[in-house]
Formats: structure tokens, C-alpha cells, sequence
């Protein structure tokens, strides 16, 4: 019983802690926000914004960072070796891309998030390792949340190094949180004198962690379990890298177990105000994640390019596979596919640069998206390609064939679904701002700690609410727009609009049937949001295939093609997930994984070698606090010179 309260209590408190860290307020329009709602607002898309010309000092500089790729990146070598060579290092400072997100004021280059996104997008498509070096520096490292929660002094004082090539990471996993940043360990405490904050703790799978320079550490208040945010230079006492973290892929990247011990942090290095590191966290990834949708998007290019060439390359039964409707139907659904990652990430990306618009629920679906449709597409580009899709780029080569990485692309692609957000956080956080409309107005009736009487005076407010706006879900149906202008398109955009409306009825019932359990019924609230995410996709697709037509592209036949094709696929998904919404087996599920927990099935695990596993062995083991400190003098430890190519 005892263990059972305490368990209660760490669960609320996490729930608590949460809910105080996310954003309270909208800070302007969202599409999915309304999506979600029933309101296909279709003009806050369209017409889309395609890229218009480029600023001649971006398209040089693209033009010199993509030759700088081809000629002096190679990633087979990077992935070999694990390291990062010293010349791309120093070739990456002297191009300024550690500081393309930087304002021009502060050295930087002064790029915008589409910009950026182009940059992403063709660093996919080249080398990951590179890619998570210059998406955990730029987008969740020191330069975004200076950018935005920075004083002027802090700006003025790292922007200008940075921009010059000082690296930077983001310090917020440990060993014991993950995604529950109530169970954080690391403290800063406040000096009587206030002139600095004392820290201790220990951070994990910090990337770019044993390369960096500067650090963003979110770290306790042990007085208030309040959480902030600090710059920490990796060259002031008491700061350690304790382990190099290696991995399936991104052999390369520069992931780091630290330890702080007793690090005097300057008061003036507090990024914002005391308390606020959660939300100045979770506001920096909602641009900050923005860099996975574009750089797999990227990559995906390139498995569809090898895909399409193999597969009229390769003959078996007198013709090409290509041509064999079981790898036909792979390529249609790849292309297909393909097309709407773009749209999804250039539309994001866009939407992050427009004044007015809240991107936090489009940033979480594209990146859950684009990662999840990029891993299947690897996956289908292996199938296709066989044997040689297995082999590696040096043993193909070694047989005079053209070495070509799939093995290698598949490795740094399974990733991306765990990164910045895994792909259930994703969905359990879209999922409760989904409902934060219903929780505004009628939260009081399903929360256990309302009294009755308050239940009760919220009841007219709440009855008001519904009374119109569920009525007006099935009305609109009666006159809902036809999108005459979208041509042989329109009729996808109708299913849209539909669905949404539906979308926002099943979420209002579950409400009316889980109450307070609701939070609990992740099974149903991630199919919820797996209908967002394909309406959503359905919705960028149409609009950029819509205005690659309206201004005559040439490509644009080719684009009404492939969104057409994208979209019945699509609806086809929509349709069965709603299906499975009321008729699963996800209460039987929910038992036998239970019963498997607890240990009831061991029985099935005998046959094999025993692997001698115990909970308490794979318990997550917590850096000891009584670690001596390390001796005064530069704190980073002495790392091999093949492994800190700085």
C-alpha cells in the first residue's frame, strides 16, 4: 500500500510539474490547434508559401557548402573511424556554419528557419553525423534559447563565439529522466551572496557533449524544485566528461555521460529567470526539432534515387523489378511519400518564420511524421535493393560495384525516431494539446479534486460551450466548402474537412466516456493523433501541389500526381484508424502485457541462452555524488586525440 501512494505521488507530481512547464497561452494561430477542434482552416496554408528567390548571399553560400560536402565529407571514412576529421571541423568554422541561425550583429549568418531548413535538408542527404553535430548546436544547443530568452549581455558575450565556431549541447537527460523532468537530480544552488549559482549533478547522452565548449544546463533549485536554465563553459572546475556514449549509428557523434561537481555558475549566466528552464526548453524545441523533418526529408531524396535506378537496373523474370507490381506499388508509395515529407517540412519551416503563428503542435507532427514515413522508406529501400541494400559501401566497392550505404543510412536513421522527442512523447504531447480547449472549459467536471459544488457552477458554461459548438460540427457538414479551386485535388480536401470535423467528435467522446481516465488511454489518444498527422500531411501536400500549378511550375503535373496518389494511400490509413478507435482489442492487449511484466509468461523465454537479467541490473546507475573533484585547471578530462577532433 505504502509503495502504491508513493507511486501515486511521483505520478502527480510529474503530471504537475508538466503542466507548469508547457506553454499556457497561444501565441497566435495554430492549423492543427483548430484541426483538432473541427475547424479546417485551409487559408492558414494556402496558398502555400513556396520558396520564392533566393537571397543571392544564401544561394552562394549554399552553393560553397554543398561543394564543401562533396568534396572534402566523406561520411563512409566518418562512419568508420567514428570521429570527426579535423579539416571538416575547421572547414565547417570557416564557412560560419556553426552560426547560421545567428543574427548577422552578433557574426553570424543570419539565416531564416526556411533557409535553414534547405541547409538541413541537403546535409540529410549526405551525412547524419555531420547533421547532429550542427542540429544539436544550432537548434537545442546554446545559440537558440540566447537567441530568445538571452539577456543582452549573455547574447553579446557567447553569439559572437559561437558564430566563430565554439560548439555547443544541451544538457537535460540523466540516467533516471528521460522525459520526466519532475525525477531531475541536477541542482544549482544560489550562493548566499548571490554572485553565483553552486552546481552539482550528472547529465547523459549529452550530444556534442565531449566537443563542446559551451553547455545548456537545466538543473534544480533543491530548495523549490524549481527548474533553469544556465550557459556553463566546459573549461571551468568541477565540470568532467565521465563517458564517450557509443551507438548503432551516428558512430561519429560526440555523445558525452557529464558530471558537475561544485561548478561555480556566474548569476548573470541564468538564461532568463529562475524557474522558467522547463518552458524556455520546450519552447526552443518548437523550432529546434524542425531540423529532423528537413534533414530526413533530404535523405529520403536519395533512397528514392537509388530505388527508382536499381529497380530499372535489375532484371529477374526477363524484366526489370521496376516493372513487377509488387516493387511498382513500393515506388509509387515512395515517391508519393517522398513528395509529402517536403511539403510537410517546408511548410513548417515557413510557418516558423511568420509572425503570429503558433508552431508547436505543426513542429511535434513533422517531426514525428517525417521520421516515422523516413524509417519505413529506408526500410523499403533495403527490400528493393536486396543483398547489396545489406552489404557494406567498402564490400561493394571491394567487388567492383557502386558502393552505395544503405546498411549504413538504415543504422543513422533509427534515431530519429527517439531524438528530440520520441515518437510516444510526441504523440502523448500533441495529444494534450489536443485537449486543452475541452480541459479549459469543462476540465473542472473530470478532475477528482474539483469539489461537487464547483462541478456544478461550471455546468452552465460548459453546457453553452457544447450546446453550439457540437451541434455545429454536424451542421457545417450540411454546407461545407466544395474547394472548386484545388480541381481533381478538391475532393481530397473534402475529406479533410470531414475528418476533422469527425476528429473533433471522437475526441469530445472520449472525454464523455474516460473522464479522468482518458489520459491513460494512450492506445486511443495516439491513433487520435495519427489522424492529425495524415490530415495534416494530406492538407501540405494538396496546397503545394496546388500552388506549384497556379504558378506553372513545371514540376506542378508531375506534384498533382503524386499528392493524388499520397492521399488515397492516406485516406485509406485515416479511415482504419478511425475504425480502430471503438473496435480494438486494446483492453485484452493492455491485460496480457501485464501479465507479461509480471512475469506470468517466463515461462516462453526458456529454450534460449539466458541473458541472467534482473530488474535491479538494468536499473538506470546514478553517477555517486561522492566522486572527488577534480583537481583545479582546465575541467575537461583528457579525451584521446582521435576522439576530440577540436
Amino acid at each position: 500500500m505504502t509503495e502504491s501512494v508513493h507511486a501515486g505521488e511521483e505520478i502527480r507530481r510529474s503530471r504537475e510539474v508538466a503542466e507548469a512547464s508547457r506553454e499556457a497561452e497561444w501565441r497566435g494561430a495554430g492549423f492543427l490547434r483548430d484541426l483538432f477542434l473541427g475547424r479546417f482552416r485551409v487559408g492558414l496554408i494556402h496558398p502555400y508559401p513556396l520558396p520564392g528567390e533566393e537571397r543571392p548571399e544564401f544561394a552562394r553560400w549554399y552553393r560553397t557548402f554543398e561543394q564543401f560536402l562533396r568534396e572534402h565529407v566523406d561520411p563512409v571514412a566518418i562512419d568508420e573511424t567514428g570521429e570527426y576529421p579535423p579539416h571538416v571541423m575547421e572547414g565547417l568554422r570557416k564557412l560560419g556554419a556553426f552560426g547560421m541561425k545567428i543574427p548577422v550583429e552578433y557574426g553570424g549568418l543570419g539565416f531564416d528557419q526556411v533557409e535553414y531548413g534547405k541547409v538541413m535538408a541537403l546535409l540529410g542527404s549526405w551525412d547524419a553525423n555531420l547533421t547532429a553535430l550542427l542540429s544539436a548546436h544550432q537548434s537545442i544547443g546554446v545559440p537558440q534559447p540566447l537567441k530568445l530568452f538571452g539577456s543582452d549581455a549573455l547574447k553579446h558575450k557567447y553569439l559572437p563565439r559561437i558564430a566563430k565556431g565554439a560548439v555547443s549541447a544541451f544538457a537535460l537527460t540523466e540516467a533516471n529522466v528521460g522525459s520526466d523532468p519532475a525525477r531531475l537530480a541536477t541542482t544549482a544552488e544560489r550562493s548566499p551572496d548571490g554572485t553565483h549559482y553552486v552546481l552539482n549533478g550528472a547529465k547523459l547522452w549529452c550530444t556534442n557533449g565531449t566537443i563542446a565548449e559551451l553547455l545548456v544546463v537545466m538543473a534544480r533549485d533543491p530548495r523549490t524544485d524549481a527548474i533553469s536554465a544556465f550557459v556553463v563553459e566546459t573549461s571551468w572546475p568541477g565540470v568532467e566528461v565521465t563517458h564517450r556514449c557509443r551507438f548503432m549509428g551516428l558512430r561519429a557523434i560526440a555523445n558525452a555521460a557529464l558530471r558537475f561537481t561544485d561548478v561555480k555558475v556566474p548569476a548573470e549566466n541564468l538564461i532568463g529567470k529562475e524557474g522558467r528552464g522547463l518552458k524556455i526548453a520546450l519552447t526552443t524545441l518548437n523550432t529546434g526539432r524542425l531540423s529532423l523533418p528537413a534533414a530526413v526529408a533530404g535523405g529520403v531524396k536519395n533512397a528514392l534515387a537509388l530505388s527508382r535506378t536499381w529497380a530499372a537496373a535489375r532484371v529477374q523474370w526477363g524484366q526489370e523489378i521496376g516493372k513487377h507490381e509488387a516493387i511498382t506499388h513500393k515506388l509509387a508509395d515512395m515517391a508519393s511519400t517522398a513528395y509529402a515529407m517536403e511539403a510537410v517540412s517546408d511548410l513548417a519551416q515557413s510557418l516558423a518564420d511568420h509572425e503570429g503563428y503558433d508552431i508547436r503542435l505543426e513542429a511535434a507532427a513533422a517531426k514525428e511524421w517525417n521520421t516515422v514515413q523516413a524509417w519505413r522508406l529506408i526500410d523499403e529501400t533495403m527490400q528493393i535493393r536486396g543483398g547489396r541494400g545489406y552489404e557494406t559501401e567498402r564490400s561493394l566497392a571491394g567487388r567492383g560495384e557502386t558502393p552505395v550505404g544503405v546498411e549504413r543510412w538504415m543504422r543513422d536513421a533509427r534515431i530519429n525516431l527517439i531524438f528530440e522527442g520520441s515518437s510516444e512523447i510526441m504523440h502523448l504531447f500533441m495529444a494534450r494539446e489536443a485537449v486543452d480547449k475541452h480541459l479549459q472549459i469543462a476540465g473542472a467536471l473530470i478532475d477528482p479534486k474539483v469539489p461537487v459544488g464547483k462541478k456544478l457552477a461550471t455546468l452552465p458554461k460548459v453546457g453553452a460551450f457544447y450546446a453550439t459548438w457540437y451541434l455545429g460540427l454536424w451542421l457545417r457538414g450540411l454546407v461545407a466548402p466544395r474547394y472548386g479551386g484545388f480541381g481533381r485535388l478538391a475532393r481530397h480536401l473534402r475529406f479533410v474537412e470531414r475528418s476533422s470535423r469527425k476528429l473533433a467528435r471522437e475526441i469530445f467522446h472520449s472525454m464523455v466516456v474516460f473522464r479522468a481516465a482518458a489520459e491513460r488511454k494512450q492506445a486511443f489518444l495516439f491513433r487520435l493523433v495519427d489522424i492529425a498527422n495524415e490530415l495534416f500531411a494530406m492538407s501540405a501536400s494538396v496546397a503545394r501541389a496546388d500552388a506549384l500549378r497556379r504558378e506553372g511550375r513545371p514540376e506542378a503535373a508531375g506534384a498533382m500526381r503524386l499528392a493524388d496518389q499520397f492521399c488515397l494511400r492516406s485516406r485509406r490509413k485515416v479511415r482504419a484508424l478511425f475504425g480502430a478507435l471503438w473496435h480494438n482489442d486494446d483492453t485484452v492487449a493492455y491485460a496480457v502485457g501485464r501479465e507479461v511484466l509480471d512475469g506470468e509468461h517466463a515461462w516462453l523465454e526458456q529454450g534460449a541462452m539466458s541473458l541472467d537479467l534482473t530488474v535491479e541490473a538494468l536499473r538506470p546507475k546514478v553517477p555517486s555524488r561522492a566522486a572527488p573533484a577534480p583537481a583545479p585547471g582546465p575541467a575537461r578530462p583528457a579525451v584521446p586525440a582521435e576522439a576530440d577532433p577540436v
